[in-house]
């Protein structure tokens, strides 16, 4: 009996968010329990999403950032990764890959390019957290109104130091990152 009541005020708190009728303090907590926006260290103000856009959902990636050996250097060439709806790396929701492209399990695609001027790299053992902006979408499914993508606790991913034994020789470097995905606001 007991949890039947919880779930019925869990309802109302969630219908009453929906209807724009809740407090302050219960808003807060519906943005808390859908995962809020991630919170940025000082110096990665940068990475604010633009006024009239929402938190849409989030992902966790993990994969691999490729990178080819020029003969004086290492080239990004492109991400590789699957998309999973948990820290734990538990439901499998989509891929990421060059583009940048975000696809998800049903079709739907986001591509985004990065925002000149704009991240930040807290770790300098990982690659840069970074804001991107919509440039096309496809398909109808999650990715289909999404207007910015933060890429945020990254771990890993950044180019090898030491040089390559060929021109052209391929590295790939395990990465991990949280994808946060906004919407324009109705």
């Amino acid at each position: 009996m007991r949890y039947l009541k919880i779930e019925r005020v869990v309802a109302l708190v969630v219908l009453l968010g929906i209807a724009g009728l809740s407090s302050t303090n219960v808003s807060t907590a519906r943005a808390s329990a859908l995962s809020s926006s991630p919170t940025l260290p000082a110096g990665c103000e940068s990475l604010q999403v633009e006024e009239g856009n929402t938190l849409a959902f989030r992902t966790y990636a993990m994969g691999v950032q490729v990178y080819s050996w020029n003969g004086s250097s290492w080239i990004f060439v492109e991400p590789v990764a699957t998309l999973f709806a948990d820290a734990r790396y538990n439901g499998e929701v989509g891929r990421h890959y060059v583009g940048p492209t975000w696809e998800s399990n049903s079709g739907s695609k986001v591509v985004a390019a990065r925002i000149p001027g704009k991240g930040c790299t807290p770790d300098s053992t990982a690659i840069p957290w970074l804001i991107l902006k919509k440039v096309s979408t496809d398909g109808s499914g999650i990715f289909s109104s999404i207007t910015f993508v933060q890429r945020v606790n990254t771990t890993g991913g950044t180019a090898p130091t030491a040089p390559g034994a060929e021109m052209g020789e391929r590295k790939e470097v395990p990465y991990t990152a949280e994808y946060y995905f906004y919407r324009a606001m109705d």
